[in-house]
């Protein structure tokens, strides 16, 4: 018995030793990862992890349902498309031809109304919502220097900067792009109470609107300058923006880094569905137009269609481009292979939500699971 007592109180001082030293060296984030996260059996993020997190709401207004098309579901998956879904754990695939629903598939217990987590699909709203920031004249355009809304951000290189910088991934900050170290400032920045208190710890190290590098960073400071140019939390500005107006079909959730400082995790985290998701696509693939109404700038959508970069032409601003063949695709993207997939000339548009994608992964870089997507999508339709 003595000894049993004596065992706990040694556990019981290791821990907290082990507490205290997290606070002292400024890493006690890894508190929240380890019960939102890596005790859920995780090493990374996962799809529904949002009901982990503090969230705020993003309310639909009227709902404006996708039509079915004329041959809904009348043909099945390839045999090959069948097998990645399997393999790699799709939780939807949907095909939308000519602005109505061509075929849908859900799976693992999800549906067509169940929440998932968007990851990175989340940077292209935010660059939207610039775009609309500008258009109603609370930015002053692509070429407003960040200093004029972060004052962290005055000094050296970093004053600089511009909102379109952010927007490209061409900040030139120290931002290490590294999901499954639990030291990177990517995982920091993921569980950290206080985010704002991180970005503005960045530094600029190069010169900014030189180069592209994926950085989540740049469009959490993006966030952060919407959010001080319009007076607007961002939650609710894409809600008054895009959400409602697009005739969503559910709320949404975005995650924030805590009820006290209520800053949403701008680089990813809003929790929806397939087909709520595709509007975004439609509303770039129509020219910012919905309904007939010019809901974003003709000109802003055609600048975040194009890359920046010559040499870095798989982006623009917020958008993922991709050449295959005579066909040109733009596309939402986010971490473990969610996607929204454009086709503008061909008027389709491929979403694939799920738990992994292909095993060829990197950052910045096209995984062969994007390319399966698509040519089955293709495969299928010829069958029609």
């Amino acid at each position: 018995m003595k000894f049993l007592k004596n065992l706990f109180k040694g556990i019981l001082i290791i821990f907290v030793l082990l507490i205290a030293t997290l606070y002292i060296t400024d890493t006690d984030y890894l508190i929240k990862a380890v019960r939102t996260i890596y005790l859920n059996g995780y090493t990374t993020a996962y799809l529904e992890d949002y009901k982990k997190f503090d969230n705020q709401q993003v309310n639909n207004g009227q709902a404006q349902p996708w039509s079915n098309h004329k041959n809904y579901n009348t043909v099945k998956p390839t045999e090959r498309l069948a097998k990645a879904n399997k393999d790699w754990g799709t939780i939807a695939y949907v095909i939308i031809k000519n602005d109505s629903i061509w075929f849908e598939e859900y799976y693992d217990g999800f549906g067509p109304n169940s929440k998932s987590n968007s990851f990175s699909m989340a940077k292209s709203y935010v660059s939207g919502l610039l775009g609309m920031a500008i258009q109603q004249g609370h930015i002053k355009s692509l070429e407003q220097p960040v200093c004029d809304f972060l004052p962290a951000f005055c000094d050296d290189k970093a004053k600089k900067m511009t909102v379109g910088d952010l927007s490209t991934m061409s900040s030139g900050t120290n931002w290490d792009e590294k999901y499954y170290s639990p030291l990177s400032i990517t995982t920091r920045a993921y569980f950290d109470d206080d985010l704002a208190k991180v970005m503005n710890g960045l530094k600029v190290v190069d010169e900014p609107g030189q180069a592209f590098k994926y950085a989540s960073g740049d469009t959490q400071m993006l966030a952060m300058v919407i959010e001080k140019a319009t007076g607007k939390k961002l939650y609710k500005y894409l809600e008054e923006s895009f959400w409602k107006p697009l005739g969503s079909e559910n709320a949404t959730l975005w995650q924030v880094d805590s009820e006290s400082h209520d800053l949403v995790k701008a680089y990813c985290c809003i929790a929806s569905n397939a087909k709520d998701f595709a509007r975004f696509g439609k509303l770039y693939k129509d020219h910012g137009k919905w309904n007939g109404k010019q809901l974003l700038d003709s000109a802003f959508v055609a600048k975040s269609l194009v890359p920046k970069f010559p040499e870095s032409p798989q982006y623009g601003y917020g958008w993922w481009l991709q050449k295959k063949g005579d066909k040109n695709f733009f596309m939402m993207r986010g971490h473990l292979g969610q996607y929204v997939i454009v086709e503008p000339t061909d008027n389709i548009i491929i979403v694939r939500l799920g738990h992994q994608k292909s095993p060829d992964q990197g950052v910045g870089v096209f995984t062969d699971d994007i390319d399966l997507y698509i040519d089955e999508a293709y495969n299928m339709l010829e069958k029609e």
